[in-house]
């Protein structure tokens, strides 16, 4: 019998209290479809400082926390082109059920002038998305 679980579920992570959100959702929705998790924490390359990047402490808590929760798991984190490219890649290449987002609030001159992460992966993904706003 083929297996019936649905691919892994993508979540797109910062240490925010957006991406705290959003883990919680993930981990919620990831344990009602009996799918894995992959957690992904991504920096663009040309940024000397990104505070959206985990600390050794932060991805040690979230271990515990999806270590915890009883869920396959899989953290990810890397320096790369674009956070958005970066997800929808991984997202693609891991044939994912779904990509779980945390929102923050910006103005319409805000995302325009400095575009938006979640609204691309919004409108490129190939999987359902599913986000939350604190």
């Amino acid at each position: 019998m083929p297996d019936s679980r649905p691919g892994p579920f993508i979540l797109g992570y910062t240490p925010t209290p957006q991406g705290e959100a959003a883990l919680g959702l993930a981990i919620t929705e990831a344990k009602a479809h009996k799918a894995a998790l992959v957690v992904v924490n991504v920096s663009p390359a040309e940024s000397y400082v990104d505070t959206n990047l985990a600390q050794a402490n932060h991805l040690e808590a979230l271990g515990n926390i999806l270590q915890a929760s009883g869920l396959e798991h899989e953290i990810i984190q890397h320096i790369g082109q674009d956070p958005a490219t970066d997800i929808l890649d991984i997202a693609t290449a891991r044939e994912a059920g779904r990509i779980v987002l945390g929102l923050r609030h910006r103005s319409a001159v805000g995302k325009l002038l400095l575009g938006s992460t979640a609204q691309n992966i919004l409108l490129n993904a190939d999987c359902p998305v599913l986000t939350i706003r604190t």
